[in-house]
């Protein structure tokens, strides 16, 4: 038999305590979602797809719940259609250069292949990249491979990627020609305008002129410049010359003296700008942080922000970097509209981007070609 506490009258617990442990709870707010993941059992006897993983994280929690909520964005970007002129959204795809060093390039080139985005902002390695996979191929490597080791065999590495230094050999033997055709382009345009006296008649190379010229150069469906090209959607690269891009283009200036190849960026920025004025409505996906997160916020801050935007990087925001700014931050600065559809993930872009294209992009055009095939039927 228990003996009973006799400074609490009938061995009872504290009223303090239990006040404190078991505060009253509210009631939750109706339509508030359950907690819920994958039911695998829901899927037994045949392989469960993307988009049904997808849609079952939603309601999971933590940065599952939101790949599920930028999927629902990316749909609603897809789907948009003004009610009066029938335009989609404008979307601005941004990706920095490992993106395309990886094997997520493939599905960065499929959304253009299929002309699911209206613009891209990239780096200078996301233009060489693309290009020298088409020359010579990466290879898997290790994250803890040492780099004196590496060096001394003339491999370069990205991440657990490794890229030989003859692949860069094998860009400058290709790039090399079509810059010398490209400055003979604008030497003449130069002599015919002095001739006609037609400012107008001048041949100004942009950073986007140029990726649209490498990529009906390179004449290869792997590449995403070629599709870019072909379909007419125009690839910026504020920072052309950070990278090996940037090599070649000194290297050239000696080769090609007196003369020199003139490059625009102002040209490219109103570009871009007038792309995202004249937008009926306006949509971001940033793959990474830096320049191509700011090139594409800031053409979006001449429309008074952006009704969509997802995010996707590992970066936190308590140093101040923008890198690192949940989309927040951007609204506070007029580069996303306050009612938009914005959501961060805090992933890495080889996981879940993949992930989503297939539950957004991938998903639609998979119905619309059954829909296509039922109706030949």
């Amino acid at each position: 038999m228990a003996t009973p506490n006799p400074t609490v009258p009938g061995g009872a617990a504290p009223s303090s305590a239990t006040n404190a442990v078991l505060v009253a709870s509210e009631p939750v707010p109706e339509g508030t979602h359950q907690v819920r993941g994958v039911d695998f059992d829901h899927f037994q006897g045949r392989d469960i797809t993307v988009a049904e993983m997808v849609d079952n994280m939603s309601h999971m929690g933590f940065q599952a719940s939101a790949v599920g909520e930028a999927t629902r964005i990316l749909n609603d970007m897809r789907a948009y259609r003004h009610p009066e002129t029938g335009e989609k959204t404008t979307i601005f795809l941004g990706y920095t250069s490992n993106l395309i060093s990886s094997g997520l390039r493939d599905t960065l080139r499929y959304l253009v292949k299929h002309r699911h985005v209206s613009a891209i902002v990239t780096t200078a390695g996301g233009v060489e990249e693309d290009l020298i996979k088409c020359l010579a191929p990466t290879y898997m490597g290790s994250f803890t491979a040492p780099g004196a080791g590496l060096r001394a065999k003339g491999l370069n590495r990205i991440g657990n990627l490794l890229v030989p230094n003859s692949n860069y050999c094998s860009f400058e033997d290709w790039l090399v020609p079509i810059l010398d055709k490209m400055l003979e382009e604008q030497e003449a345009a130069k002599k015919k305008a002095l001739e006609t006296g037609d400012e107008e008649d001048e041949l100004h190379w942009t950073p986007s002129r140029i990726t649209e010229r490498l990529g009906r150069e390179i004449n290869n469906e792997d590449s995403v410049l070629y599709w870019a090209a072909r379909n007419n959607i125009p690839i910026f690269c504020p920072a052309l010359t950070d990278g090996s891009l940037g090599d070649m283009l000194y290297f050239h200036t000696y080769r090609s003296s007196p003369q020199r190849l003139r490059v625009d960026i102002v040209d490219d920025v109103r570009r871009i700008n007038t792309m995202a004025v004249r937008a009926a409505r306006a949509g971001m996906i940033i793959l990474g942080g830096g320049i191509i997160k700011h090139h594409i916020a800031n053409a979006c801050l001449m429309r008074n922000g952006a009704e969509h935007a997802v995010y996707v990087n590992t970066a936190q925001e308590f140093d101040g970097s923008d890198a690192g700014a949940r989309p927040d931050e951007a609204v506070s600065w007029g580069k996303i509209k306050a009612d938009a559809n914005a959501v961060k993930v805090y992933a890495e872009a080889t996981v879940v981007f993949p992930l989503m294209v297939a539950a957004s992009f991938a998903r639609a055009e998979s119905s619309s070609s059954n829909q296509a095939t039922e109706s030949h039927n």
